[in-house]
């Protein structure tokens, strides 16, 4: 019989997981493209909202620097809601997101998402290989849409920033 359960995922490593969603989201937070960047792989990929891609941890800095030069941007709150190993050195985080436009105390519900990252770790320590950005819309279910906003909400109003 094999065996097909999933390594597990060490307390260190999780944290590792964890520490460079939060250091992507706190390079957005501060405006900094090859801040936001720093966490990905040489040849990591981010997948925008709208379905661009970008490949290469200089490529997303590129052009997230621009984005983020462009205008002021909105403020990244967000919430962990798991981290799992998919194999040995690579792991899955689950995320929501909203964000919180300039000059506003609030998150504007159009703009929640959920993050996708696959993490690796190549021996050289964790990095960010993907992150996928999907709109949170829900279509047909309001409900979850006003559940995922009274989350998101309860974060902006205890402390803006990445939690979990």
């Amino acid at each position: 019989m094999n065996d097909t359960r999933l390594p597990e995922l060490s307390h260190a490593d999780e944290s590792a997981v964890r520490g460079l969603y939060h250091r992507m989201l706190d390079g957005w937070n501060t405006g900094d493209g090859s801040a936001f960047a720093g966490p990905f792989a040489g040849d990591g990929e981010a997948i925008g909202p709208d379905g661009s891609r970008y490949v290469g941890r200089s490529a997303i800095a590129a052009e997230f620097g621009r984005i983020l030069t462009e205008r002021e941007p909105a403020e990244y709150v967000a919430r962990v809601r798991r981290v799992r190993p998919l194999a040995p050195g690579a792991a899955l985080l689950d995320a929501v997101a909203g964000l919180v436009p300039p000059d506003a105390e609030d998150i504007d519900p159009a703009l929640n998402a959920l993050h996708t990252v696959i993490a690796v770790n190549r021996g050289a320590g964790w990095r960010i290989a993907l992150l996928q950005q999907t709109p949170a819309r829900f279509g047909a279910r309001p409900d979850l849409a006003a559940e995922l906003t009274a989350e998101l909400r309860a974060l902006v109003a205890r402390t803006p920033g990445p939690v979990g």
